[in-house]
């Protein structure tokens, strides 16, 4: 039977609630579906960018808090800002587009024919690539200083980044006579980029030995060798295949971790050394990291400034005590001797050494630059003998006494991470810890210092360390306010590279200079500018001339006049 066709306007009327009703279906089923996704246990990821080639060497610590480092959010912030450091936006991978001391250049502002004593000049700093293209940011690590070899005369001189690749330096002329302006390129700012990356990485750049002794499963003495390091962060930062025996240091939360022996349990751990370093740098680094490139005079204007007496005079030093504030420069070498802008330095012959340490216990705390500190009164104090403690000549503990003036000098090194001979692990204290031992009083003189050593490490664990040296030093100093407590700030090194950089030494000195700087009753001895300027090659053991002139800074704070 033939059938009309149906109505358009019937065809819309039966349609529209198909269509309704088949994708409610479907919205059901979806639903449905979904739930009994979920219901079996699993989850709807977020998506996420893909994720990027693992790379060992630069697993980032940044996880640290300012709860773990001991210190507030508000500290954190302020030494963050402290340590700022401008740079390249981005890693430079083409050598040719990094600093080259060869096309950098200084001139000196307006260059008079004359000037006085106690005048500055202004130095300009250009920096350029290896195309001799203008630098448009910051963040070259340069030094100057102003010297004279005849004199053996020179100042420190500070150089302000103004972040597009031009740099100033104010330098003060101190002695009458000549002088002359020496600028040297540390490290191109792709450098300190890189510096910056593995300072921040968990990578392991040092390594340490631990040492097992014990009796074995046939009741002989074995000795087991494994590897060692420094954890610090969430998982740590070093891991190993068969990990880990794990020690505490109860006071400081610091925590040492080793291998596990094969043989041997935890308890037998009797020694510690250093083991070997591993360089994390990738080709394309080392090319930029190549040392024809670091540590580099540049060229400028050399010629001989003319300095003439000034009648004005100088005006008194105050005398050398607790609550200075350190200028730039801080002093200046003249005939080899250093005379500091902060207070009345002195110069101390044997004998007034002795008389000055009559009745008093020195503790010098650190690391060999305070074993220097050891030695160098050791030779010098007039019948001081040292002790045999039985432990290694210089890896100590160590002990001098002179029982006429009831002298006793006291070094310590500090706790692991420590790159030193083997040495019992019972012997290295963390410098809090010591403190917290320390009666103090009048007599008493405290010395520490904290950076060869570190500079291996998170900068963030510098902090730490030093946030528990400050509360040990705040606790004596409440229980025994005359206490005298000197920091020696860390000095330059002979190194410049990924390991032993002069950079990471200088962004410690600020974090201690910014930690300690409200801490009424401490004193800061900045030997930074003194090592920078000297004519003697650096070195992270400082020569004769200049340890002599440290012990003179030391010993006028000690005994003030």
């Amino acid at each position: 039977m033939f059938t009309s066709p149906t109505p358009d306007y019937l065809v819309h009327r039966i349609t529209r609630p198909c269509i309704c009703f088949l994708l409610l279906c479907l919205w059901t089923t979806i639903c449905l579906t979904l739930w009994h996704f979920l219901e079996s246990g699993h989850r709807i990821q977020q998506f996420k960018p893909p994720i990027p080639k693992k790379q060992t060497q630069t697993n980032s610590s940044s996880v640290i808090s300012a709860l773990d480092m001991g210190i507030s959010d508000e500290e954190w912030e302020r030494l963050q800002k402290a340590l700022d450091w401008p740079g390249p936006d981005q890693q430079i991978t083409q050598l040719n587009l990094s600093t080259s001391p060869v096309h950098s250049t200084f001139s000196i502002v307006d260059l008079k024919k004359s000037y006085k004593v106690g005048d500055n000049i202004s130095v300009i700093i250009t920096a350029r690539d290896h195309n001799k293209n203008l630098k448009r940011y910051g963040g070259d690590f340069f030094k100057a200083k102003l010297f004279n070899s005849m004199l053996k005369a020179s100042v420190y001189g500070e150089v302000v980044d103004h972040r597009n690749g031009t740099y100033s330096v104010v330098l003060l002329l101190p002695w009458e006579g000549q002088a002359q302006v020496f600028v040297r390129l540390e490290h191109s700012s792709e450098v300190v980029l890189i510096l910056k990356k593995y300072r921040q990485s968990s990578f392991p750049r040092s390594h340490y030995n631990g040492h097992f002794e014990g009796l074995g499963p046939n009741k002989t003495r074995i000795s087991e060798v494994v590897e060692c390091n420094l954890k610090w962060g969430g998982e740590g930062s070093w891991r190993k295949h068969n990990c880990c025996c794990e020690y505490k240091d109860i006071k400081t939360g610091t925590v040492w971790q080793c291998e596990k022996p094969k043989k041997l349990s935890c308890d037998k751990l009797v020694y510690h050394s250093l083991g070997a370093l591993e360089n994390p740098l990738n080709p394309t680094e080392k090319q930029i990291f190549t040392k024809k490139l670091t540590n580099v005079g540049i060229t400028g204007d050399t010629q001989a400034i003319n300095v003439l007496p000034n009648t004005a005079g100088n005006g008194k030093m105050q005398r050398c005590r607790s609550g200075l504030t350190t200028p730039v420069p801080a002093g200046l070498y003249l005939k080899d001797v250093w005379k500091s802008f902060v207070c009345n330095t002195q110069q101390f012959n044997s004998t007034r050494m002795g008389n000055c340490l009559k009745n008093k216990i020195v503790y010098l705390l650190g690391d060999s630059t305070t074993r220097q500190w050891f030695e160098y009164l050791e030779r010098n104090v007039p019948g001081i003998k040292r002790m045999d403690l039985h432990t290694p000549r210089t890896g100590g503990p160590l002990m001098a006494v002179e029982l006429k003036n009831n002298i006793i000098i006291h070094w310590r090194p500090h706790g692991v991470p420590l790159r030193f001979t083997k040495m019992l692990i019972t012997d290295l204290h963390y410098i809090s810890n010591d403190i917290d031992e320390i009666a103090g009083g009048p007599h008493a003189v405290v010395v520490f210092t904290l950076f060869a050593h570190l500079v291996f490490h998170p900068i963030t664990f510098y902090v730490h360390e030093v946030a528990k040296i400050r509360q040990s030093v705040v606790a004596l100093l409440s229980r025994a306010p005359q206490t005298t407590v000197i920091i020696k700030s860390g000095n330059t090194a002979g190194l410049k590279d990924i390991f032993q950089s002069d950079w990471y030494a200088m962004q410690q000195n600020t974090v201690m200079q910014e930690m300690f700087r409200n801490i009424d009753g401490t004193i800061y001895l900045d030997v930074w500018q003194m090592t920078s300027c000297h004519y003697l090659l650096e070195d992270v053991h400082p020569g004769a001339a200049i340890i002599a002139n440290e012990i003179n800074m030391l010993l006028s704070y000690v005994c003030p006049t």
